[in-house]
């Protein structure tokens, strides 16, 4: 029987502005500056982004829903990160065969098949599996927040076993062998973290974590010298 990974992108349940939607290099000015830049620029409009952009209901028992539609293997090895791109190498180092993927975003790469000749980043990860033969399928769960359409990948959906799905379709209840969760700091704000990390105890299952600093956010308590950096 084949080892199935479960990855899980943070921005799933997240509904995002859609000017914030685009692609960012994963370093530090993207993780935390951009979301300071974002704040103050909202603020000038009137917006308090803290208060507007918040967790979807979707986050609401999770975690239940995914134990009626999965088995979650009491061997299950479970792994923290911000890139999203970790779960190439989950999948890779532990020879699995399917990824279930719950994303805002597919990951399959942008750009159709020649996308998936760059170097692997978080962008591609999900297609690299499947052009590199490391899994066979993939089944994508976008979040209800997604500003994508399946259509945009045509290229790729018609080359490779890719399904799109809703977690309801799951009637067989696949066996989660490895699950994935990222937090994909460049497309969630720094003040959810803290749902973040609760999200991933609420499961009660321990974990790893690899490549996830802590963002300080403190908007209130940056000096005018931090706030023309940031927003430069």
């Amino acid at each position: 029987m084949g080892k199935n990974l479960l990855s899980i992108d943070w921005d799933y349940f997240i509904p995002i502005k859609r000017k914030w939607c685009g692609s960012y290099i994963e370093n530090r000015r993207n993780n935390i500056n951009i979301w300071y830049k974002r704040y103050f620029e909202d603020m000038k409009n009137g917006e308090n982004v803290e208060k507007s952009v918040r967790t979807g209901r979707e986050l609401i028992g999770f975690w239940n829903r995914i134990k009626r539609y999965f088995i979650i293997k009491k061997e299950m090895k479970m792994y923290v990160s911000d890139s999203h791109k970790i779960s190439y190498y989950i999948a890779k180092d532990n020879k699995c065969d399917k990824v279930i993927n719950f994303d805002a975003h597919s990951d399959l790469g942008y750009g159709g098949l020649k996308s998936l000749n760059f170097e692997l980043n978080c962008g591609n990860w999900l297609g690299k599996l499947l052009k590199n033969k490391i899994v066979q399928k993939v089944s994508i769960i976008y979040s209800p927040y997604t500003y994508e359409s399946k259509k945009e990948f045509k290229e790729i959906n018609e080359k490779f076993h890719v399904s799109y799905h809703e977690t309801e379709d799951f009637k067989d209840k696949i066996a989660v062998d490895y699950i994935h969760i990222c937090r994909s700091g460049s497309w969630t704000p720094p003040w959810l973290d803290a749902e973040f990390y609760g999200f991933i105890k609420s499961l009660n299952r321990p974990y790893k974590i690899f490549k996830c600093p802590k963002r300080e956010w403190d908007p209130k308590g940056l000096t005018l010298s931090d706030k023309i950096y940031i927003t430069l």
